[in-house]
């Protein structure tokens, strides 16, 4: 296909638009891929549209390699099934809302288990039938609270969604393998520099969940990587390693102590160094205090919000988003100032788990806040904070959870020496989802005996426009895009640099001949346009070629550009052979 640039619907700009922060929804803009229309919400335009195209066909490709079987599912859909699964409640304010003119509650989809599932229980009745994997591209919506990094974040996104259903757990573990060998397929074919992570299942639910996160410096997912193994997680489904149990009984007795003006961390430790506290011999240090976080959470449906404390080592931070993947599908929020006032008990900088415990609060705490381990911990009095309080004999932990910082240097699991952070965008994830709902849906399936068996699930997701955002953040420089061929909306961009009529129509004759080839082309065939800008608009466009018919020409040479490698002059009279077995 032949494209000239006198006719494409594009208009690039040399300014970065305003509201740009990172570097592909800049240039993704720049270059007339994109248009913003509200806050999480774009156009593809002509070239963006191309290239989201060739994303999706390198991804069926891949599904369909392993027996998938592609559908498309409305993306305005009913309340009732989203109210069987109790997600109707569970998205809370992500959810897209609406009604008809009959006032029946609809919603836009955001995701669509309910709709697979309910496929599946109409149309399959025997053993027989299964295994089957479905799959469709299409629309999403989200109401993010605060889209952003255009493309990346938005509350609008096409994403492949994918759903196995399986007899057997040994199915699924299989349909789960082909999906992860399908991904890795996709994401090497698109270019992608990627990590594959355990992760959390989230408002999913369901048991083994991996995430497929592209390394970027803009990320917003943490992710850790071990020194000395092959582990790589997610910073929300980092496992912490427990600390050491001891005996309560053997632990000093807990004193209480005036400590004035102690209200942090670092300030409880300075008064427990200068009037010669010491642990086992030592010299106090942040991490033998304990911090306790007082949130609050709402379960799913509840009206109300409950108190609760989060117990923590001192020298970590709490982590929220640690703390929401923990405590999903409820909602959690620190504690505010109104909270404080309402609960006499809560004295800032003061508070210690007893009197959480006596107030009917949940107490959840850090996996190294074990029995027999003793902390210095606030009082619940002002300017009062107790020595040596002890778990196991001064106060109990209801619930153990993650929600203390990841750091550099910690422990990696099984011996694989320590940590290291990165920062990545989510690309794609894999869920075993088991039975959650297909016996929400009582999926009664007829098995080899004859009798009733529930079939099991996966649920498998790619964001694709997304995808569009990750290379254009790997695959740039400072003066443009640089797309792999696999996904650019033209193979090879000509663009004739000379008045010279023999170097238009030896431009002309190449664009035939490599469309006949079966090679797109961009065109840059505008006759008032300077080469300057010419030069400009190719480096920001970033097709993987371009063809310069310049001052070279008189000596019959055309110049061959590849991001990031010299420019390279071949013979005029090799074209387009040169020029196909490059891109090919």
């Amino acid at each position: 296909m032949i494209t000239r640039l006198s006719n494409l619907f594009l208009r690039t700009l040399r300014e970065d638009p305003a509201d740009a922060e990172v570097l592909s929804h800049k240039l993704l803009v720049r270059a007339g891929y994109i248009r913003r229309v509200a806050p999480g919400v774009y156009t593809l335009l002509p070239l963006g549209l191309r290239t989201v195209r060739n994303i999706e066909n390198v991804v069926r490709e891949e599904m369909d390699r392993f027996g998938a079987q592609e559908l498309l599912f409305p993306a305005l859909l009913p309340r009732e099934p989203y109210e069987k699964t109790n997600r109707w409640t569970e998205y809370g304010p992500n959810l897209f809302r609406l009604k008809d003119r009959k006032d029946a509650d609809y919603l836009l989809g955001p995701t669509h288990e309910e709709m697979f599932t309910t496929a599946v229980k109409d149309m399959y009745s025997s053993y027989k039938d299964f295994p089957v994997t479905l799959y469709q591209i299409q629309t999403k919506y989200r109401d993010e609270e605060r889209p952003r990094a255009g493309i990346l974040r938005g509350r609008e996104f096409v994403m492949k969604d994918s759903y196995s259903f399986d007899m057997t757990d040994e199915g699924l573990e299989q349909s789960y393998q082909n999906h992860r060998k399908a991904y890795q397929a996709i994401f090497d074919r698109l270019g992608v520099n990627y990590a594959i992570c355990f992760a959390t299942s989230g408002a999913m639910g369901g048991s083994a969940s991996e995430e497929f996160l592209a390394i970027s410096p803009n990320g917003e997912d943490t992710f850790v990587r071990a020194t000395e193994g092959d582990y790589a997680a997610n910073v929300e489904a980092v496992v912490t390693q427990p600390g050491v149990e001891r005996d309560p009984a053997e632990a000093p007795e807990a004193v209480e102590h005036d400590t004035p003006q102690s209200e942090t961390i670092a300030a409880l430790v300075e008064w427990a160094n200068n009037v010669g506290v010491q642990v086992e011999g030592r010299a106090v240090e942040a991490s033998d205090t304990l911090k306790c976080i007082v949130v609050k959470i709402k379960q799913p449906g509840a009206e109300e919000w409950e108190l609760a404390g989060v117990l923590l080592p001192g020298d970590r931070e709490v982590d929220m988003k640690r703390l929401e993947a923990s405590l999903e599908p409820a909602e959690v929020e620190l504690a505010s100032e109104a909270d404080f006032a309402k609960n006499d008990f809560l004295v800032k900088g003061y508070v210690g788990p007893r009197a959480l415990a006596a107030n009917e609060a949940k107490v959840y705490a850090d996996p190294r806040v074990v029995r027999g381990t003793s902390w210095i911990t606030g009082a619940d009095a002002p300017q009062l904070h107790v020595v040596g309080l002890t778990v196991g004999r001064d106060f109990e932990i209801d619930e153990y959870i993650e929600a203390a910082e990841v750091k550099e240097g910690d422990p990696a699991p099984e011996g694989q020496g320590v940590l290291t952070l990165e920062r990545g965008i989510e690309i794609g994830h894999i869920f075993q989802l088991g039975r959650k709902y297909t016996e929400a849906f009582d999926v009664q399936i007829l098995d080899e005996n004859g009798k009733r068996a529930v079939p099991t699930m996966g649920s498998y997701g790619i964001g694709v426009t997304r995808l569009l955002g990750v290379l254009a953040e790997q695959h740039a420089d400072e003066k443009g895009l640089n797309w792999p061929v696999e996904v650019a909306p033209y193979k090879v961009h000509v663009v004739v640099a000379n008045k010279d009529p023999e170097a238009a129509e030896a431009a002309e004759k190449l664009v035939a001949e490599l469309d006949q080839a079966g090679i797109d082309v961009l065109f840059d065939d505008r006759p008032k346009v300077s080469p300057g800008v010419k030069f400009k608009d190719a480096e920001l466009l970033g097709m993987p070629y371009v063809v310069v018919f310049g001052r070279a020409f008189k000596e019959s040479k055309v110049e061959v550009r590849r991001a990031g490698q010299e420019a390279e002059e071949l013979p005029a009279d090799k074209l387009p052979q040169a020029v196909i077995d490059l891109v090919k």
